[in-house]
């Protein structure tokens, strides 16, 4: 049996790197891997992997190198053997000193192992059945493929928690300022110009790359500087906890970041069947003072006050003007379980908000059931605020 070395006597080699090779020696698995795949996953989880694009670039030319799509399973013969000008060439003319650092760092992160011959050459050599090659081998790639695939599912999910944290500082950012423009029109006070600073200052922040610490602080300051705005705005009467009057269950929201703008309501998706029903009269749904919209309940009744003409009762707290949203929703076509569902994903205050909105451009609407569907996609990822539509509302009636 021929011993084929990892890597000659010329090459020097640290414990470490030894080890690290050496221990990439399990057997393959017998399915193998799309080296195209892996080359994939490899982009998307390479920071983890102490990886840099351009050490990618290299070992997508020695794949290319590679005459099969997948590495091993039948094909156990993962050893390449191509000289260093016929990478370079495949690299556009690299230079072969900074190709040879790259080769080193894919060495370094365990995706490729050396192979070296005595005198340091890559080449093959056949002894009738046997093959004897030496060069690159590209075993480590479908022994670690389901690592890698770990560690690049880990990363997009990391990606799209820092996104939706990112946008929803974005968006918290734009109800407050136009809570801020608001207040300083109906109630002057210095406390707007702090308030306003606070957006002013969040919106230069998110030019930069922010990590999800500082994304995070900012979101814990907008979220205390929206609640004090709606506390100043909103009346008295409406502030008051509706504990002592209700005690029954709704669906209830923990997502206080899920804000969007719609600026057209024309543009409704028209994905669901309108049907109508009868109006459920029980029970009431509870509403605590925690996860409230940010918009004012006043500002709502006041920008949205067609609603108020379907309840026989003045709204004066939010779990009436839930009932009455749950009472206008079947007149306008909204079925219950495009209501339920959008009570789930954004909350019940939120949605009745976004009910007496519809409700105000119900002639722009062509199918109110499925815009509001569309609306509550939007807030499953993270996406939506009932707030710009009361905001729209607010400029139309200005103009």
């Amino acid at each position: 049996m021929t011993y084929t070395p990892i890597t000659s006597f010329r090459r020097p080699m640290d414990a470490a790197l030894l080890a690290q090779q050496c221990a990439a020696q399990p057997d393959l698995p017998p399915q193998g891997a799309n080296k195209w795949e892996v080359l994939r996953e490899l982009a998307t989880a390479r920071t983890r992997l102490g990886v840099t694009d351009r050490e990618l670039t290299v070992l997508q030319a020695l794949l290319s190198f590679h005459p099969g799509t997948i590495l091993g399973g039948n094909s156990a013969d993962l050893v390449i053997h191509p000289s260093n000008a016929a990478i370079c060439a495949r690299l556009n003319g690299m230079p072969c000193s900074t190709m040879r650092r790259h080769l080193a760092g894919l060495v370094r992160a365990g995706l490729i192992l050396r192979r070296d011959s005595p005198n340091g050459k890559r080449y093959a050599r056949r002894y009738g059945d046997a093959k004897e090659a030496f060069g690159f081998d590209l075993s480590p790639l479908p022994r670690r493929f389901a690592e890698i695939c770990a560690l690049a599912e880990d990363t997009r999910a990391a990606e799209q928690r820092y996104q939706r944290l990112r946008q929803s500082v974005s968006l918290m950012r734009r109800d407050l300022a136009g809570l801020v423009a608001y207040g300083a029109e109906t109630r002057p006070m210095p406390l707007w110009d702090r308030l306003g600073d606070l957006a002013v200052l969040t919106a230069r922040a998110l030019r930069r790359k922010l990590t999800l610490e500082d994304l995070d602080a900012i979101r814990t300051d907008l979220v205390d500087a929206l609640t004090e705005a709606r506390d100043i705005l909103e009346p008295q009467t409406q502030n008051l906890s509706t504990n002592d009057h209700h005690s029954g269950q709704h669906y209830q929201n923990s997502k206080t970041d899920s804000y969007d703008l719609e600026p057209c309501l024309k543009k409704a998706k028209a994905d669901e069947a309108c049907s109508a029903d009868i109006p459920r009269s029980e029970p009431d749904p509870m509403v605590t003072d925690q996860h409230l919209p940010n918009v004012p309940l006043g500002l709502v009744l006041a920008t949205c006050a067609e609603i108020q003409t379907y309840v026989p009762d003045k709204i004066r707290h939010w779990h009436q003007l839930v009932r009455a949203a749950d009472i206008v929703r079947p007149m306008m076509g909204i079925s219950p379980s495009a209501w339920e569902a959008a009570q789930r994903a954004m909350g019940p205050e939120e949605a009745a908000v976004v009910v007496a909105a519809m409700l105000e451009r119900f002639d722009q609407i062509s199918s109110p059931g499925g815009y509001l569907r569309s609306l509550t996609r939007k807030a499953e990822d993270g996406a939506f605020s009932c707030g710009p539509m009361v905001m729209a509302l607010m400029r139309r009636e200005a103009a």
